[in-house]
């Protein structure tokens, strides 16, 4: 049985204060040597974690060569975020108004005041320094919004395929953009639409070399046909298996990295921004138990451990946006003082500042206690957590380090045309 204090004593003897950008080099310089950083966060509705994760992204896009961020969110309205950064969006005036492409719940997860700043950085830095860093998402959930834009863009080159992109979009209408209507007439009647998705898919790959003439946009194609395919199965398996469900998003984000490595090229950098239980790898948490993989797990199997960086976030107390049901609007709720013995606690314990710890292969048998560590989702009932929202972890097994803020506050979210 784990002894808090005395574990908060060995924290205390690794852990490394901090107060800006720059006391965390020490953080940057372990990560920038690896191919791919994952930075987490454990709620999608904390001030901090935004900020801290923008400055460490732009540190190792200055100085290391970094050349995109990937992020937990849809890709279409990820990829308008990309085309204005490069320059390539005259219809957005600014950071704000591209945003608004971020339409689907819970969009306060990047349409913010925090990615604003980002957004107005990374257009800056483009211009100035004629470089096309990339942002784009990796999540599953745009079924629709993908159809569309494969249907679009087929069109606009004539391409045969597009009548085959046609049928297999006319084939989802039914369902009225509703994707708990798709899943359950898939899962329980039968009535699917994977005969028509995986007939464009194929055309798609057989054909993608007639797709040359602007590679970024037969990327952008190839991704949202990527993305119809694997929606199409999460949506059937949220009816029938929850855990393959999550198995089905975490795989697709990664395929969605393939993609966009391969686009920047072999010798590429990117930067990952998804939540903790993402990032960190599931085989350090009991997901493994369940059966369960993630976006910290898979890319350390594919690419190597060494080129892997998984920074993992918390906090002791303090603020969050979440709603108290899916769909909700969002509130300012509060983030109640880590439980007693959990990681949370322990790092308080150890100093209530913040602080940073590298798990090395001087120390990384100390931490390799299973410990509670705070997961908080889009939906969130504070009053409830200690039921559910602590995973259990190896830590210095499931990230590479670790930054912990002591109090926290919420984000700053843009209210307009009913957005939340």
């Amino acid at each position: 049985m784990i002894k808090t204090d005395q574990y908060a004593a060995l924290i205390k003897q690794h852990a490394v204060r901090f107060s800006e950008i720059d006391d965390l080099s020490p953080v940057i310089q372990a990560a920038c040597r690896a191919k791919y950083v994952l930075l987490g966060e454990a709620s999608h509705g904390t001030s901090e974690f935004y900020t801290t994760r923008a400055e460490i992204t732009k540190k190792l896009i200055q100085e290391h060569g970094f050349s995109f961020i990937a992020v937990e969110g849809d890709w279409p309205a990820c990829f308008e975020v990309n085309r204005y950064i490069k320059g390539q969006a005259p219809e957005y005036a600014n950071a704000e108004e591209v945003l608004r492409s971020f339409q689907r719940w819970p969009s306060w997860m990047w349409a913010n005041d925090e990615i604003t700043s980002l957004v107005n950085w990374l257009y800056e830095y483009n211009r100035e320094h004629n470089k096309q860093i990339g942002f784009y998402g990796m999540d599953v959930y745009s079924l629709w919004e993908s159809m569309e834009a494969v249907v679009d863009y087929l069109e606009k080159i004539q391409s045969p395929d597009v009548d085959k992109a046609k049928k297999a979009f006319e084939c989802f209408e039914p369902f009225h953009r509703e994707p708990e209507q798709y899943g359950i007439s898939a899962a329980i009647y039968g009535e699917s639409c994977l005969a028509e998705v995986m007939d464009l898919l194929k055309a798609i790959q057989k054909n993608r070399k007639t797709y040359n003439r602007d590679p970024e946009a037969s990327l952008n194609m190839q991704v949202n046909a990527l993305v119809a395919r694997n929606a199409e199965a999460y949506y059937q398996a949220m009816v029938t298996n929850g855990n393959e469900s999550w198995n089905i998003r975490d795989r697709h984000m990664v395929e969605a990295l393939g993609f966009i490595g391969a686009y920047y090229g072999a010798q590429s950098k990117g930067i990952i921004w998804e939540h903790n239980t993402h990032i960190g790898d599931a085989r350090a948490t009991d997901m493994a138990q369940e059966g369960m993989v993630n976006v910290g797990q898979l890319t350390r199997e594919i690419y190597g451990q060494d080129q892997v960086y998984a920074v993992g976030f918390g906090t002791h107390r303090g603020t969050v946006i979440a709603a108290d049901r899916w769909g909700s609007p969002l509130e300012v709720m509060a983030v109640p003082e880590g439980l007693p013995g959990s990681w949370e606690d322990m790092m308080h314990q150890a100093g209530p500042f913040n602080q940073y710890i590298l798990f090395t292969p001087d120390n990384r048998k100390l931490f390799q206690e299973t410990v509670g560590h705070r997961a908080i989702g889009v939906v969130y009932h504070p009053e409830m957590e200690h039921f559910g929202n602590y995973v259990p972890s190896r830590l210095s097994d499931r990230y590479d380090a670790f930054i912990h803020i002591d109090k926290t506050s919420a984000l700053s979210p843009h209210l307009f045309h009913g957005v939340f």
